[in-house]
């Protein structure tokens, strides 16, 4: 069998960036130790209010850990609770959130900060709010038609 010039290219070409793509993922993956995040923590979705930390949603002070702050939220139905949180500048925050109905996002306008919200899981993350300002909260999932109207709001305060 004959194999043109240009083919041969090619396939030389296919097979060394497929060669060099698996072992930057693979290197990644178990020399460098990334992994996709996971849903460890679990929660009744429908004992949501009197599950602790989603039983007082909001800015809470913490002692004793590598943050300042465990923000709450929790989203239901075209909203998210609480709707209005005044954060102050420079305070490291875990943010720590769920649903109680079906998914939503979370997604902080001008920050890193996205996460998807699923019933039954806690979805947590880590920052520290450098900037003076207002920041919106929206969900980037499709909810049900008014899904336009849910968002929130983090005050960045000094």
């Amino acid at each position: 069998m004959h194999i043109h010039k240009f083919e041969k290219i090619w396939l030389i070409f296919g097979i060394t960036a497929l060669i060099v793509f698996l072992t930057t993922v693979g290197v990644s993956a178990f020399y460098l130790g990334n992994q996709p995040p996971s849903c460890l923590t679990t929660i009744d979705q429908e004992k949501v209010d009197t599950t602790k930390p989603f039983d007082k949603p909001g800015l809470n002070k913490v002692e004793g850990k590598e943050w300042d702050y465990e923000l709450v939220y929790v989203a239901q139905a075209f909203s998210y609770n609480p709707m209005e949180v005044k954060v102050p500048l420079g305070a490291k925050v875990k943010v720590i959130a769920t649903t109680k109905d079906v998914v939503h996002g979370f997604e902080v306008a001008g920050t890193n900060i996205n996460m998807m919200l699923e019933p039954g899981y806690v979805s947590e993350y880590v920052t520290t709010f450098d900037k003076v300002g207002s920041y919106l909260i929206v969900c980037n999932e499709y909810c049900g038609t008014g899904h336009h109207m849910m968002y929130s709001k983090i005050e960045v305060v000094e």
